[in-house]
């Protein structure tokens, strides 16, 4: 199978280089290569270094020692042909090398991020018939979780373009300025969202999911509210999660410039609604090709759990996404064990 020669225009210089020091983990597979393709794209854009790593699994020790050593040289001499094939592929375009490391995946994944600063993991994942449903595997779940950059997750198809974006936000009750870890990761999500919107061309939608505390139980006709007063108070909240969005998108306009945000044109969606059920449905309704999003929860920021709503939403969508950490999030992972 060759390498067809992706060219990507260059963008004027409202472009926003976002990433620097790019980690693209590669699969011997042909199937991912339009994945690599992307991740060249986006390093070349970028100005950004590219690091192709493979991660080879430890030959399992109760082998014996002589078929141990000749199967690792097997895989690895099969593994280096992969590699050098990429490089050559993308050398001349980007500043790109290469890395083969034993382990277990996520884990050496996370370790190379922390070792040497990459500010974004790029990995191709698929489908386990390649035609219908798209599943993440254990690897992806975990760096999901724990590697403490941004994670790009692209779904491995015959051709890849990020037509749309989604930018999934959420705010706290009663949100207000301040260092809190709502605000700090929504702008976060924005700016890589806007970024790449611009970047690729992309239509960029915004998303948010709203809920109205106390409804059901208001409803009851025990309690005594009128139905006046049920809408009353459901208009408020509606009006309030309005006013956040807004302020998000002033906010979001002086952090990228108002050039650019007019470029990119931003496109709402403030919904009444589980998070679980709006963004997964919203996404299949636009045919979003790539949903950017946080994946801690709001109530602490931790080093292993991903977030209910969050990890809820990721089992039921069918498009690659971009997972974002907010500031101060710490990875469990260690250099050594």
């Amino acid at each position: 199978m060759g390498l067809a020669f992706l060219r990507v225009p260059k963008l004027g210089d409202l472009e926003m280089k976002r990433f620097k020091n790019i980690l693209y983990v590669a699969d011997s597979s042909g199937v991912v290569l339009n994945a690599f393709h992307h991740a060249v794209g986006l390093a070349e854009r970028n100005n950004a270094r590219l690091t192709v790593i493979f991660v080879v699994k430890k030959i399992p020790s109760y082998r014996s020692q002589v078929k141990q050593q000749a199967l690792r040289q097997i895989v690895i001499k099969k593994l280096e042909a992969s590699l050098e094939r990429l490089i050559d592929w993308a050398a001349g375009r980007v500043d790109i090398e290469g890395k083969i490391v034993e382990g277990k995946p996520f884990l050496e994944i996370i370790r190379e991020v922390l070792r040497n600063g990459r500010d974004l993991v790029i990995k191709p994942t698929w489908s386990e018939d390649n035609i219908s449903t798209w599943l993440f595997g254990t690897n992806d779940m975990h760096l999901l979780r724990k590697c403490p950059c941004p994670v790009w997750l692209i779904k491995s198809t015959e051709h890849i373009e990020i037509r749309r974006i989604l930018a999934a936000i959420d705010f706290a009750d009663d949100d207000e300025p301040g260092p809190d870890v709502v605000e700090p990761l929504n702008r976060k999500i924005m700016e890589l969202a806007g970024s790449l919107a611009f970047i690729e061309r992309s239509e960029f939608h915004i998303v948010h999911a709203w809920t109205v505390v106390g409804e059901d139980i208001m409803r009851s006709a025990r309690t005594g509210f009128s139905k006046e007063e049920i809408n009353s108070y459901i208009d408020e909240v509606r009006q309030q999660n309005h006013s956040s969005l807004n302020r998000l998108l002033n906010k979001t306009r002086k952090w990228m410039s108002s050039r650019t945000y007019d470029t990119i044109a931003p496109i709402e969606h403030v919904l009444k609604g589980n998070a679980c059920q709006i963004i997964p449905t919203l996404a299949r309704k636009l045919n979003i090709d790539l949903i950017v999003m946080g994946t801690v929860a709001n109530t602490g920021i931790s080093g292993v759990l991903i977030g209910n709503t969050a990890e809820t939403i990721l089992h039921q969508i069918d498009c690659s996404v971009l997972a974002v950490k907010p500031p101060g999030f710490v990875t469990p992972v260690v250099l050594e064990e």
